[in-house]
C-alpha cells in the first residue's frame, strides 16, 4: 500500500505532463455559401485572432452544403444564401436554432465585360446579338441563381434568353465564366461582382429588386457540433456593428429589421 504522501506524489507524477501540454487549438468549421468566398477571409481573419480558434471553411452552393449537412458531414455553422437550405437543417431536427438566423441581405446584379455595351447595362440589353453566352448560377441549387431566373421570368425576357444561358454549379463558377470569358455577362452576387478581378474584367448593375425576392441569407449552428461556442460567437460576430460593417463592404447588408 502506498502511503498518502507517496500516493500524492504519484498522482502528481501523472498529472503534470498533462498540465504541461498546450491547451488544443479549437477548430470552427463552417460551411459556407459561394457568394460569402469573397467576404468571409477578412471576418475569420479577425475572428481568429480574438478568439483563439482556428477557422476551417468549405464553400460551395447552399444546397450542396445542405444536403451534406444532412448526410453527415461535420460542419459546426452553416451559412447559407438563403433561409429555406437552413430550414430544411432544422426540420431535421439538426440545428440548434427553431429557425434559420437571417444574418444578411444580399443583391443580385448584371455583370457585363467591358465594351460589350456603350449605351448603358440593362437587363434589356441581353438581349443584344452581340450576347451570346450568359452564365447563371442553377436555379436548384443556388439561391442566387433562383432571383436570377425569377428575375428573367418576371422582365419577360426568358423566352430571348433561354438558349443564351449557360448554367454553374454555384454563384463562384457563375462568376468564373464571366471573369475568364467563357460567358459574355453574368448574373451573379455584388460580392462577387466587386472584387478587383471582376471589376478589371468587367462593370455591373443591379437588377432591380422588384423583379425577384428578396434574398435573406440564413445561418444555423449545428445540433452535433464538436464545439459550439466557437459557432455562437462567430454568428454573433456576424450580427455586430463590426460584423456587419465588413458585410456591408463586402456586398451584403444587414436585413431589415
Amino acid at each position: 500500500m502506498f502511503s498518502p504522501l507517496r500516493r500524492m506524489l504519484l498522482v502528481s507524477a501523472l498529472l503534470l505532463p498533462a498540465m504541461l501540454m498546450p491547451a488544443q487549438t479549437k477548430t470552427l468549421r463552417i460551411a459556407a455559401a459561394a457568394d460569402l468566398q469573397p467576404v468571409l477571409p477578412t471576418l475569420v481573419h479577425n475572428f481568429e485572432k480574438s478568439s483563439g480558434a482556428k477557422v476551417e471553411v468549405s464553400y460551395a452552393s447552399s444546397a450542396t452544403l445542405a444536403t451534406q449537412i444532412l448526410n453527415g458531414a461535420p460542419y459546426d455553422l452553416f451559412l447559407a444564401a438563403n433561409l429555406a437550405f437552413p430550414q430544411k437543417v432544422v426540420a431535421a431536427n439538426l440545428a440548434e436554432e427553431s429557425a434559420p438566423v437571417t444574418y444578411a441581405q444580399g443583391s443580385l446584379v448584371l455583370w457585363a465585360h467591358h465594351g460589350l455595351f456603350h449605351h448603358g447595362l440593362t437587363m434589356q440589353s441581353l438581349t443584344s446579338p452581340t450576347v451570346h453566352r450568359i452564365a447563371v448560377a442553377n436555379p436548384v441549387h443556388a439561391p442566387y441563381g433562383a432571383a436570377a431566373m425569377a428575375a428573367i421570368q418576371s422582365l419577360g425576357l426568358k423566352p430571348a434568353l433561354q438558349p443564351k444561358l449557360v448554367f454553374a454549379e454555384n454563384i463562384a463558377q457563375a462568376a468564373q465564366f464571366g471573369q475568364s470569358g467563357n460567358a459574355d455577362c453574368a448574373l451573379i452576387s455584388k460580392t462577387l461582382a466587386i472584387t478587383k478581378t471582376m471589376q478589371q474584367a468587367g462593370r455591373f448593375v443591379a437588377v432591380p429588386v422588384s423583379t425577384y425576392s428578396l434574398i435573406l441569407q440564413g445561418a444555423v449552428v449545428l445540433r452535433n457540433a464538436s464545439d459550439k461556442q466557437p459557432a455562437i460567437d462567430f454568428l454573433r460576430y456576424l450580427q455586430s456593428p463590426a460584423g456587419r460593417n465588413l458585410l456591408a463592404t463586402g456586398g451584403l447588408v444587414p436585413p431589415a429589421q
